[in-house]
């Protein structure tokens, strides 16, 4: 289920908040966790047992990292600290956590993918390959796997208290509302609220804003620009025009894609009383790549940083050793989004520029330049990077690399195409993308202030959304494929 659909606008979401209100305090988290594994559930039950079965093990690892539960074989050791368990029984918990969730993620995301290259490699030397298993890869995986082992990290490191009972982590994990696409939600930024939470009726009205113009970033600009996007990366040859506007469609795409779901999940926590934080922040007004990734899905660049970069030593092991951890973690980064070469070069790239930056100080080579040329240049190098996160394969993505700067194969039928990318919708589309980017229109500094033209906007917004809902048959979410 997504939340540009009819089935959750006009049945899910108008029951789901008729029952948490009307329900009593002491049952809304049960309530909340029974909701959250209906909405997963629907497209295929077995996913959630899936979601289960990582959410136990990771609440079963928090009890022994923090001393509830001892695991035998632990017993009568030294304790890690006043009040704490045995430092083996809490890195035996951590570990058993990490590796019970990354091999979980590793079979059902990236099994075909390593047996495809295996299959490369032994045909390379002359073998036969081994049969090829194509798993269903379960929605939103990679989004829950973190969230919930982040959850036995922070115990470890300390940064977290644990949950009072299952029941509260289980709806943690399961949270509908950022569920199959995040925002990632540390634990200890919902435990409090998990607990306790306010109801007000400028914060549910906050969370309609939310929607309303989260649900039109989706509907009314991703969907348009996602068209134009399949257009140009399935045509077989492009002019170096018709590759820029399709690969510029893209980043639209893409943007207002997943910045509108995440603007759609926040306000539906606001609905239920939940604040999450803040997952974009106008990321193509960045002037360097540096500045890209502190504004582009904030939870996961974060997360990371945290679980990743810092561990591996961060920059404090000398320049080159930062140069590496920064390319490591840029690669997992990229690795993660999906279980494809094309992936992995996008987040070689970005770590390569990254790597870079931190070479010429933080800043890009082109910094000085005058305004608007650094955001310019840095909003060129993303659209390049994106072809690979677009491509269908590493071939295709060259070609279309070639094209955008004239050296793929000429096209035969240019007018053709130009009829579907030139469209006058299109391009209206286009500007207004423009507009609200670059204009600075976004939706946190917009809800937050609920002035009565911002309300009616709002309105006006939801109702063109959703009369536009009933007749779009194309509305694809990007992010279901992670």
């Amino acid at each position: 289920m997504v939340f540009s659909s009819h089935l959750f606008l006009f049945y899910f979401l108008p029951t789901a908040l008729a029952l948490y209100y009307t329900c009593p305090w002491r049952w809304r988290s049960l309530l909340l966790t029974v909701l959250s594994y209906i909405f997963y559930g629907w497209a295929n039950p077995w996913f959630v047992f899936l979601m289960l079965v990582s959410t136990a093990i990771d609440y079963c690892a928090g009890q022994f990292i923090c001393g509830r539960w001892t695991i035998p074989w632990c017993r009568g050791e030294e304790p890690a600290g006043p009040g704490l368990p045995s430092a083996r029984q809490r890195k035996t918990a951590l570990v058993a956590s990490m590796v019970s969730n990354l091999s979980l993620l590793g079979f059902f995301k990236y099994l075909g993918f390593a047996q495809t290259n295996l299959n490369y490699l032994l045909h390379l030397f002359g073998h036969e390959g081994v049969r090829v298993f194509e798993v269903v890869l379960p929605v939103g995986i990679s989004f829950y796997t973190f969230q919930s082992m982040s959850y036995a990290i922070d115990l470890y490191r300390g940064h977290a208290k644990p949950a009072r009972d299952f029941l509260d982590f289980a709806c943690y994990v399961s949270l509908y509302p950022q569920l199959v696409a995040g925002p990632i939600v540390r634990y200890q930024d919902l435990a409090d609220q998990l607990v306790e939470r306010q109801h007000t009726v400028g914060q549910f009205a906050q969370g309609v804003l939310f929607l309303a113009f989260g649900l039109a970033k989706k509907i009314l600009l991703a969907n348009p620009m996602g068209e134009v996007a399949d257009a140009a990366f399935g045509a077989s040859a492009l002019t170096p025009l018709q590759a820029w506007t399709g690969v510029l469609g893209y980043a639209f795409q893409i943007y207002f894609d997943f910045s509108g779901y995440s603007d759609m999940a926040i306000g539906l926590g606001l609905m239920l009383g939940f604040r999450f934080k803040r997952n974009f922040d106008l990321p193509y007004i960045s002037q360097s790549i540096t500045e890209f990734w502190r504004r582009w899905h904030i939870s996961l660049s974060t997360w990371l940083r945290d679980n990743l970069y810092i561990p591996l030593g961060g920059n404090r092991l000398g320049p080159r050793r930062t140069y590496i951890n920064l390319a490591a973690v840029m690669l997992l980064g990229g690795l993660w989004h999906g279980a494809q070469w094309t992936f992995v070069i996008w987040g070689a790239i970005h770590g390569a520029l990254l790597a870079l930056e931190r070479w010429h100080g933080k800043t890009t080579l082109y910094a000085r330049l005058p305004r608007p040329l650094p955001t310019l240049l840095t909003f060129g190098l993303v659209l390049i990077t994106w072809v690979f996160f677009r491509a269908e394969s590493l071939p295709a993505a060259l070609q279309y690399l070639g094209s955008m700067f004239g050296l793929g194969p000429r096209p035969a039928a240019t007018q053709l195409l130009d009829a579907v990318l030139f469209a006058p919708q299109y391009l209206l589309i286009f500007a207004v993308c423009v507009l609200v980017h670059w204009l600075k229109w976004d939706t946190w500094d917009i809800a937050y202030d609920l002035k009565p033209v911002r309300l009616v906007g709002a309105a006006a917004a939801l109702t063109c959304s959703v009369a536009v809902l009933f007749t779009q048959s194309y509305n694809p979410f990007l992010y279901f494929r992670f």
